[in-house]
């Protein structure tokens, strides 16, 4: 009997952990006025293929985009194209540049301004073509 209760046990258990959420991925950067995440080029690439985020490129000048990107915005005008955002402030917007340095910049700015689900591509483009994945409009 003490079998069958303890496999009962280990059976629930496992349940329970497997319906937990996975973790998202990528590392917490704290910003002023909060945090953003920031992703490697591999888990992008994942995220990609069941894509539920706005995808920007605020790199200038243009040097080429992911594919998927939905938008092209300068980082350092990110604040006055709000309107090309989404109006959702909690909606998952994704950021990327060639480096890493203007998208850092881009989501701080975004952070400040309230959304609360702002990612960017840690090491840019860089790190995307490092990884073996390809830009468009190169």
């Amino acid at each position: 009997m003490k079998t069958l209760v303890y496999l009962l046990f280990v059976l629930a258990a496992s349940s329970l952990a497997a319906c937990q959420p996975k973790p998202a991925p990528g590392e917490i950067v704290s910003v002023t006025g909060g945090s953003d995440r920031s992703i490697p080029a591999n888990d992008l690439n994942s995220m990609l293929k069941n894509k539920d985020f706005m995808l920007i490129n605020v790199h200038i000048p243009l040097a080429g985009n992911i594919a998927g990107t939905d938008r092209s915005i300068p980082y350092d005008q990110i604040g006055q194209n709000l309107a090309l955002l989404p109006g959702d402030k909690n909606a998952r917007i994704v950021l990327y540049c060639r480096s890493g340095r203007m998208s850092a910049i881009a989501a701080e700015a975004l952070v400040k301004l309230g959304y609360t689900d702002v990612w960017d591509l840690k090491g840019g483009t860089a790190a995307w073509e490092q990884a073996g994945l390809t830009l468009e409009n190169k």
